[in-house]
Protein backbone atom coordinates (compact mmCIF):
# COMPACT_ATOMS: atom_id res chain seq x y z
CA UNK A 1 0.00 0.00 0.00
CA UNK A 2 1.21 3.31 -0.64
CA UNK A 3 0.78 5.97 2.38
CA UNK A 4 1.85 9.64 1.93
CA UNK A 5 3.59 12.31 4.23
CA UNK A 6 3.13 16.14 3.93
CA UNK A 7 6.55 16.97 5.23
CA UNK A 8 9.04 20.46 4.59
CA UNK A 9 11.62 18.74 5.08
CA UNK A 10 11.15 14.56 3.97
CA UNK A 11 11.93 13.62 7.73
CA UNK A 12 9.51 15.15 9.79
CA UNK A 13 5.87 14.94 9.68
CA UNK A 14 5.44 18.44 9.82
CA UNK A 15 3.41 20.23 7.07
CA UNK A 16 -0.18 20.97 7.32
CA UNK A 17 -2.01 18.91 4.46
CA UNK A 18 -3.22 22.19 2.60
CA UNK A 19 0.05 24.28 3.08
CA UNK A 20 2.38 21.14 2.31
CA UNK A 21 4.25 21.92 -0.69
CA UNK A 22 6.04 18.47 -0.42
CA UNK A 23 4.50 14.92 0.12
CA UNK A 24 6.57 12.28 0.69
CA UNK A 25 5.43 8.64 -1.09
CA UNK A 26 6.48 5.21 0.29
CA UNK A 27 5.30 2.03 -0.51
CA UNK A 28 4.87 -0.14 2.79
CA UNK A 29 4.54 -3.56 2.66
CA UNK A 30 4.61 -6.43 5.71
CA UNK A 31 7.91 -6.98 4.43
CA UNK A 32 9.43 -3.60 4.45
CA UNK A 33 8.76 0.04 2.76
CA UNK A 34 10.63 2.05 0.22
CA UNK A 35 10.39 4.94 -1.16
CA UNK A 36 8.60 5.80 -4.27
CA UNK A 37 8.72 9.57 -4.94
CA UNK A 38 8.07 12.97 -4.05
CA UNK A 39 5.08 15.26 -4.93
CA UNK A 40 5.65 18.83 -5.30
CA UNK A 41 3.47 21.49 -5.19
CA UNK A 42 3.33 25.55 -5.74
CA UNK A 43 1.47 28.30 -5.78
CA UNK A 44 0.38 30.04 -2.80
CA UNK A 45 -0.81 27.57 -0.54
CA UNK A 46 -1.42 29.40 2.73
CA UNK A 47 -4.84 30.79 1.37
CA UNK A 48 -7.02 30.20 3.66
CA UNK A 49 -10.58 29.73 1.96
CA UNK A 50 -9.12 28.43 -1.07
CA UNK A 51 -10.37 25.09 -1.95
CA UNK A 52 -8.98 24.94 -5.34
CA UNK A 53 -5.35 24.41 -3.88
CA UNK A 54 -6.89 20.69 -2.40
CA UNK A 55 -7.93 19.60 -5.67
CA UNK A 56 -3.97 18.76 -7.21
CA UNK A 57 -3.30 17.43 -4.10
CA UNK A 58 -6.08 15.09 -3.39
CA UNK A 59 -6.09 13.60 -6.61
CA UNK A 60 -2.48 13.28 -6.52
CA UNK A 61 -2.93 10.89 -3.45
CA UNK A 62 -6.22 9.14 -5.09
CA UNK A 63 -3.06 5.80 -5.46
CA UNK A 64 -2.70 6.20 -1.62
CA UNK A 65 -4.02 4.26 1.66
CA UNK A 66 -3.27 6.90 4.34
CA UNK A 67 -1.43 10.18 4.53
CA UNK A 68 0.06 11.54 7.42
CA UNK A 69 -0.40 15.57 8.34
CA UNK A 70 0.66 17.76 11.37
CA UNK A 71 -3.06 19.41 10.61
CA UNK A 72 -5.55 19.22 8.35
CA UNK A 73 -8.72 20.83 7.82
CA UNK A 74 -12.45 18.96 7.70
CA UNK A 75 -13.26 20.02 4.20
CA UNK A 76 -10.02 18.22 2.93
CA UNK A 77 -10.30 15.31 5.20
CA UNK A 78 -14.02 15.02 4.12
CA UNK A 79 -12.93 14.82 0.22
CA UNK A 80 -9.81 12.24 1.13
CA UNK A 81 -12.30 10.15 3.12
CA UNK A 82 -14.32 9.93 -0.32
CA UNK A 83 -11.49 8.70 -2.44
CA UNK A 84 -10.53 6.35 0.57
CA UNK A 85 -7.59 7.93 1.20
CA UNK A 86 -7.40 7.77 5.53
CA UNK A 87 -6.03 11.35 6.90
CA UNK A 88 -3.71 10.65 10.29
CA UNK A 89 -2.65 13.57 11.95
CA UNK A 90 0.98 12.81 13.05
CA UNK A 91 1.63 12.89 17.39
CA UNK A 92 4.09 15.96 17.10
CA UNK A 93 5.51 17.81 14.12
CA UNK A 94 8.69 16.15 15.69
CA UNK A 95 7.31 12.94 14.44
CA UNK A 96 10.06 10.97 11.85
CA UNK A 97 8.80 9.66 8.75
CA UNK A 98 11.04 6.45 9.43
CA UNK A 99 9.76 5.70 12.72
CA UNK A 100 5.86 6.06 11.73
CA UNK A 101 7.10 3.73 8.86
CA UNK A 102 8.95 1.32 10.87
CA UNK A 103 5.92 1.13 13.41
CA UNK A 104 3.37 0.11 10.67
CA UNK A 105 5.13 -2.56 8.88
CA UNK A 106 5.52 -4.10 12.61
CA UNK A 107 1.54 -3.41 12.69
CA UNK A 108 1.33 -5.03 9.87
CA UNK A 109 3.03 -8.02 10.98
CA UNK A 110 0.86 -8.10 14.46
CA UNK A 111 -2.55 -7.44 14.03
CA UNK A 112 -3.67 -4.23 12.45
CA UNK A 113 -6.16 -2.37 14.20
CA UNK A 114 -9.67 -2.36 12.52
CA UNK A 115 -9.39 0.88 10.51
CA UNK A 116 -6.43 -0.35 9.11
CA UNK A 117 -8.05 -3.31 8.26
CA UNK A 118 -10.75 -1.53 6.63
CA UNK A 119 -8.32 0.78 4.81
CA UNK A 120 -6.32 -2.59 3.60
CA UNK A 121 -9.92 -4.13 2.17
CA UNK A 122 -11.30 -1.19 0.22
CA UNK A 123 -7.59 -1.06 -1.31
CA UNK A 124 -8.02 -4.73 -2.72
CA UNK A 125 -10.01 -5.60 -5.40
CA UNK A 126 -11.51 -9.58 -4.90
CA UNK A 127 -10.35 -11.11 -8.16
CA UNK A 128 -13.43 -12.61 -8.90
CA UNK A 129 -15.00 -8.64 -9.79
CA UNK A 130 -12.15 -8.43 -12.22
CA UNK A 131 -12.98 -11.94 -13.77
CA UNK A 132 -16.58 -10.97 -14.37
CA UNK A 133 -15.62 -8.06 -16.16
CA UNK A 134 -13.54 -9.44 -18.50
CA UNK A 135 -15.64 -12.37 -19.54
CA UNK A 136 -18.43 -12.13 -21.38
CA UNK A 137 -21.98 -13.29 -20.49
CA UNK A 138 -22.82 -16.57 -22.03
CA UNK A 139 -25.63 -16.94 -23.86
CA UNK A 140 -28.78 -18.93 -22.35
CA UNK A 141 -29.28 -22.00 -24.26
CA UNK A 142 -32.67 -23.86 -24.06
Amino acid sequence: MKIAFATNDLVHINAHFGWAKQMAIYEVAPEGYEFVETLEFGGDLKEDGNEDKLVPKIEALSGCTIVYVSAIGGSAAARLIRRNVTPIKAQSEDAEIDDVLTRLVQTLNGSPPPWLRKALQQRVKPLDDDLETELEPEEATV
